[in-house]
C-alpha cells in the first residue's frame, strides 16, 4: 500500500439502562490515531459528542440537545430501544444513548469509502453500539477492514471477534495493527484532538497502569505494569488542549498520586511556570487517598484542580483486607481532612463506594455512606459488575457471563445480588446525604 489509506475512528452509541457524559472521550482510539498523523487520512465520528470537528448532517441529531455542566459534563440525548431478554426481570426502561443511526449512515454516505476503520467502546456491556456501527460501514462499503479495540476488546476478545470485525486489539499490543495498516508508526506522539473542534474537556494521562491489584479492577488486565509517560509529551498534550479552548481536563490515570515525585509534581510545577490559565483539572478515576500529602495537596490545588474524587469502596475492615485494602476509614477521613485544611470545600471531594458487590451488604453499604456523610464530603455509589479475568469476577461472575458479557451490566448485576428495592432504597439514602445541610 502507497498512498495514505483512509482510516476512520469511530467512538460508538451505548445501549444501556443509563449513560452520562462524565467526562468521556475515547482516549485509547485517540492515542492510536495519533501515532498515524500523517501515514493516514484521518477522520472521526463520535455517537457520544456533540463538539466533533466534523459534524454529521441532517437526520434529528442536534446541537442543541446537548447539555453541559459548570464543569463540562451533561446527559447524553438517548431514544428508547428493545430491552435485551435478559433484562426481563429489571424495571427499568432500556435505551440508546448517542447520535443518531441515521446522521452516521449519512455522514458515511457523503464520503468516499474508507479503507479501515477502528473502533473503541468502553464497558463490555456496551458491545450493542459496536454491533451497530459495524453494520453501518459494512452497509457503505464491505471492503472496510474493521478493527476493535478498548476495554471489551481486550477483557471479551473470543466474544469481540464473534461480531465480525477484520481484528481485534487487546489492550496496547498494537503491532498486528500496524501490520494491517502496513504502516511503521510512529513513536508516542499528542493524541489526534484534531477529531473535536473547540472540546469542552479534555482527558489526559500521565502513567499507564496501576502498581496496585485490588480483586474488583480490570486495570491489571489493561496495562500489566505501570509506566509514566515522558513529561515533554504531557505538556505538549496539555498546552494542545488550553489552545483549543478546553477549560477543563479529566485524568484518566489509574493511580494519579502514585511516585508523584516522579510524574505529577514534576508536571504540575511545569504548569504553574507556564501559567494555567484557568483550566481546571479533574480526578474521575479517584485517588488512592492514602498517598495525599498536605504538600502534594496544597500543589494541586494551585495548579488548578476543582474535584477530588476518592476510592473508598468500603469502610468495611473485613472487606478491605480481602480486596486489596485500598484505604482504611482513618486514612480517608485524614485525606479528607487534608484537602479542607487546602481550602477544597466538602462539595467538592467525593467518594466512591461499591454498591452490589456481592460481599458486600446492604449493612455495610448504608454504614460506609453514613461514615462518610460524617466527613463532610459527597458519597457516589458505584454500581459494581464482574469484571472477566480479575479475582472478584471469577469467584462472583455467574458462569454465563462469560459468554454474554450483558450479564456485566452493572445496573443489573446490582439489581439481582441485592434486589431492585433495596438498590432504590440505598440510592434514595445517598441523594437524601448528599442534600446540603
Amino acid at each position: 500500500m502507497t498512498d495514505k489509506p483512509r482510516v476512520l475512528l469511530v467512538h460508538p452509541p451505548i445501549y444501556d439502562f443509563s449513560a452520562y457524559d462524565f467526562w468521556m472521550k475515547p482516549y485509547g482510539l485517540l492515542r492510536v490515531a495519533g501515532r498515524l498523523r500523517g501515514l493516514c487520512q484521518l477522520q472521526s465520528f463520535d455517537f457520544l459528542c456533540s463538539d466533533a470537528a466534523d459534524a454529521p448532517p441532517g437526520g434529528t441529531w442536534k446541537r442543541d440537545a446537548w447539555k453541559r455542566d459548570a464543569w463540562g459534563r451533561g446527559p447524553i440525548p438517548a431514544e428508547g430501544t428493545a430491552k435485551p431478554e435478559i433484562f426481563s426481570f429489571l424495571p427499568r426502561y432500556y435505551r440508546r444513548f448517542g447520535i443518531p443511526r441515521e446522521s452516521f449512515r449519512a455522514w458515511l454516505e457523503g464520503r468516499p469509502a474508507f479503507d479501515f476503520a477502528l473502533v473503541q467502546t468502553g464497558m463490555t456491556y456496551w458491545y450493542l453500539g459496536l454491533v451497530e456501527t459495524i453494520e453501518e460501514i459494512r452497509r457503505r462499503s464491505r471492503e472496510t477492514r474493521i478493527v476493535l479495540g478498548g476495554c471489551y476488546a481486550s477483557l471479551c476478545p473470543e466474544h469481540a471477534r464473534s461480531l465480525g470485525a477484520d481484528l481485534v486489539v487487546r489492550g496496547g499490543e498494537l503491532d498486528p495493527l500496524w501490520r494491517l495498516l502496513e504502516r511503521e508508526a510512529l513513536p508516542e506522539q499528542r493524541p489526534f484532538w484534531e477529531a473535536y473542534a473547540a472540546p469542552a474537556y479534555g482527558v489526559m494521562k500521565l502513567a499507564d497502569g496501576c502498581p496496585f491489584r485490588c480483586s474488583y479492577c480490570a486495570s491489571g488486565r489493561m496495562h500489566p505494569g505501570y509506566a509514566a509517560r515522558p513529561l515533554d509529551s504531557v505538556l505538549e498534550e496539555w498546552e494542545r488542549l488550553r489552545s483549543m479552548g478546553a477549560a477543563h481536563i479529566a485524568f484518566y490515570d489509574d493511580a494519579l498520586l502514585f511516585q508523584p515525585e516522579k510524574v505529577l509534581i514534576p508536571f504540575l510545577n511545569a504548569v504553574l511556570a507556564r501559567g494555567t490559565g484557568g483550566l481546571r483539572f479533574h480526578t474521575p478515576n479517584a485517588l488512592h487517598a492514602r498517598l495525599l500529602t498536605a504538600e502534594l495537596a496544597s500543589l494541586m490545588v494551585r495548579a488548578g484542580f476543582a474535584s477530588f474524587y476518592l476510592g473508598a469502596e468500603s469502610i468495611s475492615p473485613e472487606w478491605l483486607e480481602t480486596s486489596g485494602a485500598k484505604v482504611f476509614p482513618e486514612e480517608l477521613s485524614k485525606a479528607t481532612e487534608i484537602l479542607k485544611n487546602t481550602g477544597v470545600p466538602g462539595s467538592s471531594i467525593t467518594a466512591y463506594l461499591l454498591l452490589g458487590h456481592p460481599a458486600h451488604s446492604p449493612e455495610m453499604i448504608e454504614s460506609s455512606m453514613r461514615y462518610i456523610h460524617r466527613l463532610g464530603i459527597r458519597i457516589m455509589l458505584a454500581e459494581y459488575s464482574p469484571v472477566p479475568g480479575t479475582a472478584d469476577g471469577e469467584r462472583y461472575g455467574p458462569a454465563v457471563a462469560w459468554q454474554e458479557p450483558l450479564w456485566h451490566n452493572k445496573t443489573a448485576f446490582t439489581a439481582k445480588i441485592l434486589g431492585w428495592g433495596e438498590v432504590c432504597r440505598l440510592k434514595h439514602l445517598c441523594q437524601q446525604l448528599n442534600q446540603p445541610e
